[in-house]
């Protein structure tokens, strides 16, 4: 997908996985080269913060959510394709 791409339902997962992946400097090609990618790159609090707030809103948009909705949605999201917290502690 180049920059002219418009954003849809059929391409949101791929720009999301996209957006979180150029916040630690990596790529597709990154991916492909290195299978264990989800369990060795990791994001800061602060980042995930940030693509949270991209990420909804934009899910919002996209799929014409309620708030709620689209919060779940990122939940699943994340939860699959979203790179593990540095220093998160469960509570």
């Amino acid at each position: 997908m180049n920059r002219r791409s418009k954003i849809n339902r059929t391409n949101v997962t791929e720009h999301l996985l996209k957006y979180q992946l150029k916040m630690i400097n990596k790529t597709f090609n990154d991916v492909n080269n290195n299978p264990d990618w989800h369990i060795e790159w990791s994001i800061t609090k602060e980042q995930e913060i940030k693509f949270r707030g991209y990420a909804i809103p934009l899910l919002k948009k996209i799929f014409k959510f309620n708030k709620t909705k689209a919060e779940e949605t990122f939940e699943w999201f994340f939860m699959h394709w979203g790179l593990k917290i540095e220093n998160y502690e469960f509570s």
